[in-house]
């Protein structure tokens, strides 16, 4: 089935190249095998998590069980399992694509992804026999995230050195932000591994946490899904990029403002009033390279939205973008001082983070997987069927869980302000909770059918139900679309 998927239509010093045989396959299946792991892993600890509020006792009285041992494994392992593993798989793939070259140094690719997943996995475990830092994103244990870091470090090398050898000077879009994701993420990792919990204590500690848990968010998930999404969309629509120009103002728009946003986090506190004011002016300015990525986004299906319902990779790509806009929206409003006072605490800021976090970042790495996965094997996706179940069980799930969890927030802040006793407003919080277990479930049962149909992919040619022929579209290599 070598023709089911017809050779890009490529100019310049990119003509007669097969960019898939620049790809070394090996490489991307073998992080995208442990990345689908901890898709059905990582995800699933949260919705353990979240029974806890209907039914405390049902995991038992074991330590090692408890929320606060296990909610850092669910954010750990989501951010750092889940979605970047999957997004380093898929770099592997598209780097050698837009540079014309294959990646630098290929024996290391399959040895780091093993020694990724195992720090990860050692990291996690750890947590739940109390070994942290007590920092948010930043828990695990030094032993887990010497590797993270070196791992880190090693790739950005391999991915830099690959783009420096690239065949035409001009960079595409995607390019720039994995060379800024990486090169910001590599310094961060420094800040919240080796520094900020060993030489920095009391509230200056906080105000560097603030910081960094949002380099984390802001300089590693923004930037990492921005690359995924610029590359994918275009050619997964069979489109070119809406807008060059946009893309300049997102990325330094991104750049110049997100650095200072971390503060925002606690506003009302003995950190420098100016320090929070500039977080919170900053926040709400991260609305322009917000507004310009959609933007670009929604303009880059122009002509194509009647090919949308069928395009399984598009569905995932654009869902998370929707996500994104109603996320972010939370994010920049809730650092006004007037609206976190009802806000700061409650459910409403978990809202957020999932919608950003799960919703955004973890939905485009699976738009980029169902997009690579099938390449990989030279077949179609096995069930275009069951691929559109999962997408509709997440986004439902998902959708509903943003929703629900905004709206207990909001009752949750304002009972607090108007005097109502914690242990009442509790009973309140009940059915939101129970409704947001479910929305949990629902996103795993879509996630586990996403990865039971990638794996009847991998290990079957028989397509049970085609998706419509893929055409050749023009693969925006080398040279920024205008």
């Amino acid at each position: 089935m070598a023709d089911v998927f017809p050779a890009e239509r490529l100019r310049g010093r990119f003509s007669g190249i097969n960019l898939d045989d620049l790809v070394d396959w090996v490489v991307v299946r073998t992080w995208l095998y442990f990345g689908m792991f901890w898709l059905l892993v990582t995800p699933s600890i949260g919705v353990a998590l979240s029974s806890l509020f209907n039914h405390p006792d049902y995991l038992g009285n074991e330590i090692g069980l408890t929320f606060g041992r296990l909610r850092p494994v669910h954010v750990n392992g989501v951010i750092f399992g889940a979605f970047s593993t999957l997004f380093i798989g898929e770099c592997y793939y598209l780097v050698p694509r837009l540079c014309g070259v294959r990646v630098v140094w290929p024996r290391l690719g399959v040895p780091l992804a093993w020694l990724w997943s195992i720090a990860v996995f050692a990291g996690l475990v750890s947590l739940a026999f109390g070994q942290n830092h007590g920092l948010e994103a930043g828990e695990l244990p030094l032993f887990a995230e010497i590797p993270i870091f070196i791992v880190v470090a090693t790739v950005t090398a391999q991915f830099l050195i690959t783009i420096g050898q690239r065949l035409e000077p001009p960079l595409y879009v995607a390019l720039w932000y994995l060379i800024a994701t990486f090169i910001w993420t590599t310094m961060n990792l420094v800040l919240g591994s080796f520094i900020l919990p060993y030489t920095i204590s009391g509230i200056n500690s906080a105000a560097f946490h603030g910081l960094y848990i949002h380099y984390i968010v802001g300089l590693w998930l923004t930037p990492a899904g921005y690359v995924l999404i610029y590359y994918f969309l275009p050619v997964a629509a069979h489109n070119p990029l809406f807008a060059h120009k946009l893309s300049l103002v997102g990325f330094w728009s991104l750049a110049l403002f997100y650095p200072f946003v971390g503060i925002h986090h606690y506003l009302y506190s003995p950190i420098a009033d100016w320090a929070e004011t500039l977080a919170v002016i900053t926040s709400m300015l991260l609305i322009i390279p917000v507004w310009t990525v959609l933007v670009n986004f929604f303009g880059t299906m122009t002509g194509k939205w009647h090919e949308f319902g069928r395009n399984l990779p598009a569905k995932f790509l654009i869902m998370g973008s929707l996500m994104y806009l109603i996320g972010c929206f939370q994010g920049s409003t809730e650092a006004l001082r007037s609206i976190q006072q009802p806000t700061h605490f409650s459910d409403f800021v978990i809202s957020h983070s999932h919608l950003t976090v799960f919703g955004t970042f973890v939905v485009w790495a699976m738009g980029g997987l169902v997009y690579v996965w099938p390449r990989a094997f030279k077949r179609e996706l096995w069930s275009f069927t069951l691929g559109n179940w999962s997408f509709w069980l997440i986004t439902v799930g998902i959708s509903t869980m943003g929703l629900v969890l905004t709206a207990a927030g909001l009752q949750q802040g304002f009972q607090w302000m108007s005097g109502t006793e914690w242990l009442d407003t509790v009973v309140w919080m009940q059915p939101y909770w129970l409704v947001r277990t479910m929305s949990g479930i629902s996103m795993d049962i879509g996630m586990s059918l996403l990865v039971i149909n990638l794996a009847m992919t991998a290990l079957t040619s028989q397509v049970v139900a085609r998706a419509p022929a893929i055409e050749p579209g023009v693969i925006p290599v080398g040279r920024p679309a205008e």
